[in-house]
């Protein structure tokens, strides 16, 4: 029987697997580290939403969503949720965990009551671009401190 990737989250059990998380040396400046990204949850307990990527026993990667964030309190889509962080172990890339993440926060969104999802990434050639683009999301014509800010809907 193939396992199915899950979502768990990270507790005092985890948490040291889920800091030792990696990408590939390449990817390292389109991403923060799994502890600083687990630091920020803590100080926004209220919107962050980490989670690890389970498969089997495995620990395969980290998500964090947001959701509920107040993005432009005066814009009809002032309330915005989506996905925050993705980091993808460099020896699971490939294996569609990156997808499986974001159609988790997608449901989750959608369960929330939302019809859309955003998230931001890096401009550049060697960036997560063409992985965003490829699931969906597009530019919405903003940006977030540098970064790309996309956008897909939940369905």
């Amino acid at each position: 029987m193939v396992a199915v990737p899950r979502l768990v989250k990270v507790t005092p059990d985890n948490v040291r697997v889920a800091c030792g998380l990696t990408v590939r040396p390449d990817q390292e400046r389109f991403v923060s580290p799994v502890a600083w990204s687990l630091a920020e949850a803590y100080a926004q307990p209220a919107v962050a939403w980490p989670r690890l990527i389970v498969d089997g026993d495995e620990v395969v990667g980290f998500l964090m969503g947001f959701f509920d964030i107040v993005w432009d309190p005066d814009r009809p889509d002032g309330l915005r949720s989506g996905l925050w962080r993705l980091n993808i172990a460099a020896e699971h890339q490939g294996r569609g965990y990156g997808r499986f993440a974001v159609r988790a926060v997608r449901e989750e969104a959608r369960e929330r009551g939302h019809d859309r999802v955003y998230t931001t990434w890096e401009p550049g050639t060697d960036g997560p671009e063409r992985f965003y683009l490829k699931l969906g999301f597009r530019p919405t014509g903003e940006t977030s401190g540098g970064q790309v800010v996309g956008v897909r809907s939940t369905h």
